[in-house]
């Protein structure tokens, strides 16, 4: 298969999923500030919308091949806030809480990497939109 063709396969995937993350921050955005305020989160509605934002661009610049510099920074910071701040697992008592909150902890730092490996990609990207 093409290797362009899959690079461009995998941005669909890789970006889609954070723009649906993006999203689920406006949709749900009552949710995840009551979940943002039992983490100590201020300002919790507030910077779930930022986070969708980020998310949500960082997303679209990976789908569209764009900007990959600001998109790749949006959700590295995205990734290592949440992470460290939400999915503190090692701060957990609860077993089972615990284990849920590794588990995401992990997901984001997998997520990170893939991220950062982006940008080992060389600009511009093939198939950019504009």
């Amino acid at each position: 298969m093409n290797t362009e063709l899959i690079l461009l396969i995998g941005r669909i995937i890789f970006g889609g999923y954070f723009v649906y993350m993006g999203f689920g921050h406006f949709m749900k955005n009552q949710m995840l500030s009551g979940y943002a305020v039992s983490k100590g989160v201020p300002a919790a509605r507030l910077i779930v919308y930022v986070s969708g934002l980020f998310l949500l661009f960082g997303g679209l610049g990976i789908i569209l091949g764009v900007y990959i510099k600001v998109a790749t920074t949006l959700l590295a910071v995205f990734l290592i806030a949440v992470s460290f701040k939400m999915h503190n697992f090692w701060a957990v008592s609860d077993p089972m809480i615990k284990m849920a909150e590794q588990v995401n902890f992990l997901k984001n730092m997998a997520l990170l990497g893939a991220v950062l490996m982006t940008l080992a990609i060389p600009v511009p990207w093939v198939f950019r939109l504009f």
